[in-house]
Formats: C-alpha cells, sequence, structure tokens
C-alpha cells in the first residue's frame, strides 16, 4: 500500500501537477516550489527528491520522538519511492496523459492525490512533509486535523502566487481543496462519531462495542414516552467513524427495537482508546 500511495503521487506530479503547472500543497509542493525558484533565477537544475529529502528531515525527527518507529519507517519509503519515482519515472506511464485544461488538472489532480496519501494513512504511514504534523495534531489532540493543513498550504501557495501570479497559485489552491476533501471522505480513522442508543438490550449491545470497538459506554437509565413510559437504557459512546459501518448492523441484529443516533463528534478529551501506530 505505501508503495501504491508513492507511485499515484509520483504519476500525478509527472501528469496531472506538471501538464497544469500547480503546486500541490505540502512538502511536495514546496519541493516543486523550491526547485523552480533554483531554475528560474538562478538557471539551476536541482532534483526535486533532493530537495524532498531535505525538506523531510524535521517531520522525520518528529515522527521518531512522537509518533511510531514503524510508522516513521514506513513513512520514509513512501518519501525515498515518491521523490525516486517522479524523477526517473519512465516517460511511457505518463506521456498517454496529458491535458490543456488547467482546471481540469487541478480537480482530477487533487482527486488522485487524495487516493495516493488515503494508501499510505491507511497502511499506518505519512506520505511526509505535513502529514507528519497532521497525524501528530490527530493523535495528540484525538481531531482531524486536515483543515489545518489546508490553512498551512495556503500560505505556501501566497507565495507561489507572488512569485510565479496569481492564477497559478489560484487553480493550485482548487487542487489542495479537492485533495482535502476526498481526504475526509477516504481517511476517517482521526473522525469520530457519537453514538446515543435507547435499549432494553443494555449489557449484550455494550459488550458488542467493547468487542468491536476497544471502546467503552455509560448507560443511564430513563423512560421511554412513545411506549408509554416504558423503562429504558441510554448508552452514549463515542467510536471512530471507521466502525460505526460495521457495529449498527451488530446492535440491530441484539434489539432490532433499539433506537440509535449517530452524531459527527468534533473533539474528545480523556481517555479514548485509539489504536497504537507501532
Amino acid at each position: 500500500m505505501t508503495l501504491a500511495g508513492a507511485s499515484i503521487m509520483a504519476f500525478n506530479i509527472n501528469t496531472f501537477v506538471n501538464a497544469g503547472g500547480l503546486l500541490p500543497g505540502g512538502f511536495t509542493g514546496l519541493a516543486l516550489l523550491v526547485q523552480e525558484i533554483f531554475f528560474r533565477f538562478g538557471d539551476i537544475t536541482v532534483p526535486f527528491s533532493i530537495i524532498l529529502y531535505t525538506l523531510n528531515i524535521a517531520p522525520v525527527i518528529i515522527g521518531f520522538k512522537f509518533i511510531g518507529v514503524k510508522f516513521t519507517l514506513y513513512s520514509i519509503l513512501v518519501v525515498f519511492t515518491t521523490g525516486l519515482l517522479t524523477d526517473f519515472m519512465p516517460s511511457m506511464f505518463t506521456s498517454f496523459l496529458t491535458t490543456q485544461d488547467i482546471l481540469l488538472s487541478a480537480v482530477f489532480g487533487g482527486l488522485l492525490n487524495a487516493v495516493g496519501i488515503s494508501l499510505c494513512l491507511h497502511a499506518d504511514a505519512a506520505s511526509g512533509g505535513t502529514d507528519f504534523i497532521a497525524v501528530f495534531i490527530s493523535e495528540k489532540f484525538r481531531k482531524d486535523a486536515w483543515n489545518y493543513i489546508l490553512a498551512i498550504n495556503f500560505v505556501i501557495l501566497a507565495a507561489a502566487g507572488i512569485l510565479f501570479g496569481l492564477d497559478r497559485a489560484l487553480y493550485s489552491i482548487i487542487f489542495q481543496f479537492a485533495t482535502t476533501m476526498a481526504l475526509g471522505v477516504l481517511y476517517k480513522n482521526y473522525q469520530q462519531r457519537t453514538l446515543l442508543i435507547v435499549t432494553n438490550n443494555p449489557d449484550e449491545i455494550f459488550k458488542k462495542i467493547s468487542e468491536t470497538t476497544n471502546h467503552g459506554a455509560t448507560l443511564v437509565d430513563c423512560f421511554g414516552s412513545y411506549g408509554g413510559k416504558n423503562t429504558r437504557t441510554l448508552l452514549y459512546s463515542v467510536v471512530t467513524a471507521t466502525q460505526i459501518k460495521k457495529l449498527i448492523p451488530e446492535i440491530m441484529k441484539i434489539d432490532p427495537a433499539a433506537f440509535i443516533n449517530v452524531i459527527k463528534t468534533e473533539q474528545v478529551n480523556g481517555r479514548f482508546s485509539q489504536r497504537p501506530k507501532d
């Protein structure tokens, strides 16, 4: 998965990104920006991979120190492969895909970029640079950090706009926005959902929640007015968004009459079980 994700990102750079003259944001976009600055103002051609590897030294240190050794080693593999393939990918793999429409390059390039990044994230790796920062924020504060990374990318793209023109920067923002929105759909491990479950089988449902998600629940006695003030139990639990699809059918098997409300959770503080990276 890490190699596939890296290959997709390298392919994307050599096709949609280059065709549209885009800067994809993150350290990949920063590497392309630095590469172009060297070429335009110094007539010096610097390999993309060398710049990308240099920029990722600090994020790799953060990964080893705060996230995990295994996660960081896989991420180094992603960064190394992306840089290598971007510089040396044979033209036979990229020459067939060209477009003169910059908007198409921005939208579909952004979507393809999200696919590559999500493959890496599902394999417990980062695509480098700002992804390390996003994972660190998500691990520490238990919240989805991709919108914050989008804001950081706007700063990078603003610099590109000043140096190389506003049109190019605005199209690059569309590229990054498409990536961020698609990532929110493709990768939900740092998104939480609150479950409010009204049931007559609280013990069995709690056991199923615990077995399936490794999360607990708070039980509250209540009365159901719709059913004639029958005594019921309300289960309150917070789980990750990826666990909802599997968990709800299991709950309905235990109690077909259960009433379940799923609420999007912005942030969780306190003891919340998260699978470790290592």
